[in-house]
């Protein structure tokens, strides 16, 4: 299907009512399409009619005219710049940009990320801007935590009371 058709199909599917169906294809357009901030401005669109100000700025973010309410919403629900370039799924070089002002939007977003880690990150390589999910960090190798005792302890408590059980049922069935 054609971009000017699924446009098409957006249109038809706001006319009728149909948001979330409408916000859905506008969400694989701009997937597939990161660089067109037309579509973007529209899915913003889409989520003011939800009521969702951090969504929006999150898809006006590359705009000169965006809400500086919404920005603010944007920049608050994704605190950190390694959330920030995840949210704004772009791919390719900032020159891809169809305003100097996204594109330096873009560039303040990578460079934040990089002076946070100390190194270059790249648009085209999530793993290396990426924060870890929820925290965690894989431990270094070598050596048990207190959480593995805890965790293996209990997996053997739980194995030998299964072990007791099955016995026990065992030798009452033979009685």
């Amino acid at each position: 299907m054609s971009l000017s058709n699924t446009i098409a199909r957006v249109d038809a599917d706001l006319a009728a009512g149909r948001v979330p169906v409408a916000r859905q294809r506008l969400r694989g357009l701009v997937s597939s399409f990161p660089w067109d901030l037309t579509l973007r401005r529209r899915l913003a669109e889409v989520y003011r009619l939800y009521g969702d100000a951090a969504e929006a700025g999150r898809w006006m973010y590359l705009e000169e005219d965006r809400r500086e309410d919404e920005t603010a919403a944007f920049e608050a629900r994704y605190g950190s710049a390694a959330r920030r370039m995840k949210a704004l799924a772009w791919r390719g070089p900032e020159a891809l940009a169809a305003t100097a002002f996204a594109e330096g939007r873009l560039a303040e977003v990578r460079a934040a990320r990089a002076g946070e880690l100390g190194r270059a990150v790249d648009w085209d390589d999530p793993a290396s801007y990426e924060e870890p999910e929820d925290g965690y960090s894989a431990p270094e190798p070598g050596g048990w935590t207190l959480m593995d005792v805890l965790m293996g302890g209990g997996c053997a408590v739980g194995v030998l009371l299964n072990i007791a059980i099955w016995v026990i049922g065992l030798l009452t069935l033979v009685d």
